[in-house]
């Protein structure tokens, strides 16, 4: 065999290292990136440019509010089990976002004795200028990269996450 040929044996062992390394990078960037999600920055800028009194919990129950409405009405109790904090503390919560006025309870269409949360035109506008302060965050990110590699990295980033949905589900998760 020539200098520099490689056998049919090696090509695969080569591509295995190197698919190795790709996943090492790989969850090294997300642990990473959890890291910068965790200080939630985007979701703290978004306040301070519209709702500087909010916490970031605030934030929580207002995109629970927008997470769960496509699936129906969206009581308190359905929003204390989307953030994961016990009915009382999602009540309070509901309540002072009420009081600010991003929440608005109304009577339910299905059973008039229950209480269902909508979110009113000031949290749709903060979620208006949260967008674009991730839109700007990921335009400044990638404002040298090419068309072609913002395009592939989209169209990648969304099947990874598609993938990592559909295997992180637990039985009896809304989703």
């Amino acid at each position: 065999m020539a200098m520099g040929q490689e056998t049919e044996d090696q090509v695969p062992d080569q591509n295995r290292e190197r698919q190795e390394e790709d996943f090492s990078l790989i969850s090294s960037s997300l642990g990473r990136m959890r890291m910068m999600i965790g200080r939630r920055i985007i979701g703290r800028i978004a306040l301070q440019q519209t709702e500087p009194g909010l916490e970031l919990t605030h934030l929580d129950v207002i995109d629970a509010v927008r997470r769960r409405a496509p699936d129906g009405e969206v009581t308190v109790g359905a929003i204390a089990e989307f953030i994961r904090v016990d009915p009382s503390r999602s009540s309070r919560l509901v309540a002072d976002l009420v009081q600010r006025g991003l929440l608005r309870r109304t009577v339910s269409q299905e059973d008039a004795r229950r209480s269902v949360v909508e979110l009113t035109e000031r949290a749709h506008e903060y979620f208006r200028v949260a967008d674009r302060v991730k839109q700007g965050f990921i335009r400044d990110i990638t404002a040298e990269w090419s068309a072609e590699d913002l395009d592939r990295f989209a169209i990648l980033l969304d099947r990874f996450v598609t993938g990592l949905e559909e295997r992180s589900r637990l039985p009896g998760d809304a989703g």
